[in-house]
């Protein structure tokens, strides 16, 4: 397929890469104009929480002078939960060396890292929406990442989400969890779940799936066997979230969400950050290294706040009522 905004060719049938333009404008191949900067972005698939990074991103580049078609050169790829096509994404990025890389994803930032730390080692790339780079081998160390990456972490306060849950619905004892096993992000939230359960007097009930197709089946797997289920921030299981929240209504199984979109979209509640900051703040990043900060001077950072969101309308759908003493703390409530 061959875009015409970005020229961006792929041989194969099987891959389809989706690019986004601002206002026409045609990446950059290089930075021949010193005066103008190259940001380069890709993330694994559009979901609400990775769109409002992007989004946070640019706005903050804007607000500090690096703005679109005047002092910027900026391309978005997204690779549409395709690995083949985020394979030749970083590639494609790691051949230009643009000034920054900006991969938002767990599975984005891996796989760009992989292409150009072995290609143009010097380039710049900074991640977002990372739960844990250490595990993902994106730094050994989150104060001094070193190299030629940095970013921000989004690590899930997964046994705040426990405790949340056994507020809101004091009976759940047992908990289910679906997961895409091939995610660094999701397996490592799994085994904090675990470890926050054993501490809290519950237990999990995991299925990991492979594809956003198996979902459904995980899902109904996981009737009877389960009191709840805990939807985490699994770019693969989110696809697929308005049909797990269609077996929770079915079969009156609360289900709550490691993110504020999902609470959005019929979830019952989660404490979650605000992915456009959390672009925002990835910007800030970005601006420093424009500037001239070398990336792996700079520590990787994590939001400063989560907010608790709760949807009444779902919580109702699934015999769920919210406590009074819940609601007064909650920084936003869907009715």
């Amino acid at each position: 397929m061959i875009c015409s905004c970005f020229k961006f060719a792929l041989c194969s049938s099987l891959v389809v890469a989706i690019a986004a333009c601002s206002n026409g404008q045609t990446p950059s191949t290089g930075n021949a104009d010193k005066s103008t900067k190259t940001v380069a972005v890709t993330q694994i698939v559009e979901l609400p929480a990775l769109n409002a990074v992007r989004d946070g991103l640019k706005e903050e580049l804007a607000s500090q002078g690096f703005e679109a078609d005047k002092n910027l050169k900026w391309q978005w790829l997204n690779a549409q939960g395709n690995q083949s096509t985020a394979v030749q994404i970083a590639k494609k990025f790691a051949g230009e060396a643009p000034d920054v890389i900006v991969a938002i994803s767990t599975p984005s930032a891996q796989t760009v890292a992989n292409a150009v730390l072995k290609t143009a080692p010097k380039t710049a790339i900074v991640f977002s929406a990372v739960v844990d780079p250490v595990s993902a081998k994106l730094v050994k160390n989150l104060q001094q990442p070193n190299g030629s990456i940095t970013g921000v972490s989004t690590l899930t306060p997964v046994a705040e989400h426990l405790k949340l849950i056994t507020r809101i619905t004091p009976k759940v004892k047992r908990i289910g969890v679906i997961y895409n096993a091939g995610e660094a992000n999701s397996t490592y939230v799994v085994k904090l779940l675990k470890e926050a359960a054993s501490k809290q007097g519950l237990s999990i009930v995991e299925v990991a799936i492979a594809n956003s197709s198996e979902v459904v089946s995980a899902a109904k797997s996981l009737t009877g066997r389960t009191d709840a289920i805990y939807m985490p921030q699994d770019n693969t299981v989110l696809t697929a979230l308005q049909s797990v929240i269609k077996v929770g209504v079915q079969n009156q199984i609360p289900i709550y969400a490691g993110d504020n979109d999902s609470v959005e979209k019929g979830a019952i509640a989660t404490l979650g950050f605000n992915y456009q900051d959390v672009g925002r703040q990835t910007g800030r990043i970005v601006v420093r290294i424009l500037k001239g900060e070398k990336p792996g001077t700079i520590a990787v950072e994590v939001p400063g706040k989560s907010d608790l969101v709760i949807n009444v309308k779902s919580a109702a759908t699934m015999g769920v009522k919210i406590p009074a003493d819940v609601l007064k703390t909650a920084s936003k409530v869907i009715q």
